[in-house]
């Protein structure tokens, strides 16, 4: 059974999925935790309805990606229907070989959750509902918070770290007196979960495109069958009254649809429907002393392209194993000067290409309704021929592509590879073997620790070394040998696919971060500069 902590580790505010995610990796990684919502319950609506590659890939460190997956729809098609012409094209076909997850999952936020909440529940954290962060005081050793319970009593906490999981509004974000920079689209949009009558393909997402925009519909199963996404053609957000917008009918919502279906879809039997606006804002920074923002408290854009949710729960995968090192004493405050680093820079990315998409979607000029209604018609087929074009734009998506190679925590050793994934990127995927049995590199290398991958005949490494590498980093850096070879206790990439993508000719080591991305690299096997760089990120291990 959970008990609270007055004096936690971290003090976790806000239970969506940035913070479910970011308590479960303190958890794992040995910090006390609390987490608080001032919501009674969870979200039952769909809300964000997409996982990423990259998501599912980092989730597996906490061993709920299957159930994710069994619980979604992993299509892979998209329909673009311009009046009576349908535009065909694959999701993610190319671009994302090198995972285990080449697909986008459509899956309800609301199940998103749940699957986190559960997982939290079987490690003894349970999500503290009705309970709302009133202020904090942040010195030099701690932050003292005050709660308010839904009973009207209030609890003084004190933690080392405070992070602000609490969206937009952020009560964190404002209290650390940090800008929130940006500004707000003046459309009006329409979300809506329901059923579809008419000739709509279940295994596919639907974009129906017209001269006011664009209507969006996507498979998504739970707890209905279709999630609408759209513009309101005739409702301006700066000036609609207010009442109007809080009150979106099923009458309002398939009257949207007639306007950009031509009426051959009947909607039906709604489970939530409501007007929003968007947002496209971003934190001026993540972190100021000991409190910490992630998701959509530290940046918020259009859902363009599935975003959203996914760069947040991977904030908090950034961040987690950060704070967990230096509150053990085991790594040096200094670490945590890596997260806003790395994370701020794809937050502006995210930003600005979402901000794009939702421009060329939803301008009014004439111009762009022109290329929308008449020239992307006869373009988008000749484009989605353009293999590498498309390739890009699906590792962007897919988040695949994310690196950190100007980070503090990165570094490229010697002797250099010349080719592979650079100190920064993320580890590529690949099938492999593991005592006989068939498994994926990524999979073998998911425990919440350092991870020593090296690369070559199993026997060249100076056994004397790796056990003492095991025995001072007990628990904290697991070592991995994968070789051509069958050898039990070996990786073995049968088809030398992994060598092939990790660019190893000869032999090389590869020393991975807890968040999957390559901290060290370099060729040989003198195990010299893996060594020093352990010695470096965890000196807490030399002073013990």
């Amino acid at each position: 059974m959970a008990t609270r902590d007055a004096q936690p580790d971290v003090l976790v505010v806000g239970a969506g999925p940035t913070g479910l995610t970011l308590a479960a990796q303190l958890r794992a990684f040995g910090a006390t935790v609390r987490i608080v919502d001032r919501q009674l319950d969870r979200v039952h609506e769909s809300r964000a309805l997409a996982i990423q590659p990259r998501t599912l890939e980092v989730l597996r460190g906490l061993g709920v990606s299957r159930t994710l997956v069994e619980r979604g729809n992993d299509a892979v098609q998209l329909r673009m229907h311009f009046g009576e012409r349908v535009v065909r094209a694959r999701l993610f076909d190319v671009g994302v070989e090198d995972t285990e997850y080449p697909f986008l999952l459509f899956l309800s936020q609301a199940e998103t959750e749940a699957v986190l909440s559960e997982h939290l529940s079987e490690r003894g954290v349970a999500v503290e509902r009705g309970v709302e962060l009133v202020s904090f005081s942040a010195g030099e050793e701690e932050v003292t918070c005050t709660l308010r319970h839904r009973d009207g009593t209030t609890e003084h906490v004190r933690s080392r770290y405070l992070v602000g999981c609490d969206g937009v509004t952020s009560t964190v974000r404002q209290g650390a007196g940090i800008p929130f920079e940006g500004g707000a689209y003046p459309q009006t949009f329409v979300l809506g979960d329901l059923e579809v009558d008419g000739d709509l393909e279940r295994d596919a997402a639907h974009a129906f495109v017209g001269a006011p925009g664009m209507l969006l519909f996507f498979p998504l199963g739970r707890p209905a069958t279709w999630r609408v996404l759209g513009m309101e053609p005739t409702v301006a957000g700066s000036v609609a009254d207010e009442q109007e917008r809080q009150t979106l009918t099923l009458e309002k919502l398939q009257a949207i649809s007639d306007a950009f279906t031509g009426g051959k879809l009947r909607l039906r039997d709604p489970v939530w429907m409501t007007y929003f606006r968007l947002h496209h804002r971003q934190a001026a920074r993540y972190c100021a002393g000991r409190v910490f923002l992630a998701g959509d408290a530290a940046h918020v854009h259009s859902p363009a392209g599935a975003q959203g949710m996914n760069t947040g729960i991977q904030d908090a995968w950034n961040l987690g194993w950060k704070l967990a090192l230096v509150v053990r004493g085991i790594a040096d405050e200094a670490l945590l000067d890596s997260y806003e680093a790395e994370r701020w820079p794809i937050g502006r990315f995210v930003l600005r290409f979402t901000d794009r998409a939702t421009a060329i979607a939803t301008s009014d000029s004439g111009l762009v309704r022109l290329l929308r209604t008449q020239v992307a018609p006869r373009l988008a087929p000749l484009v989605l021929r353009i293999t590498r074009g498309r390739a890009y734009g699906f590792r962007v998506l897919s988040q695949l592509g994310i690196r950190y190679p100007r980070s503090q925590l990165v570094q490229e050793g010697r002797p250099a590879l010349r080719r592979g994934p650079r100190a920064g990127a993320r580890l590529p995927d690949a099938r492999i073997a593991r005592d006989g049995q068939d498994c994926w590199l990524q999979e073998a290398l998911a425990a919440p620790t350092f991870h020593l991958l090296l690369c070559g005949p199993a026997s060249q490494w100076d056994s004397g070394r790796l056990v003492a590498i095991r025995e001072r980093y007990s628990n904290l850096v697991e070592v991995h040998r994968l070789a051509r070879e069958g050898t039990p206790g070996v990786l073995n990439d049968v088809e030398g696919t992994a060598f092939a993508r990790l660019g190893v000719e000869q032999s090389a080591q590869y020393l991975v971060r807890p968040d999957g991305h390559i901290g060290f690299r370099c060729g040989g096997t003198d195990l010299g500069g893996v060594e020093r760089a352990l010695e470096r990120w965890l000196p807490g291990m030399r002073r013990s």
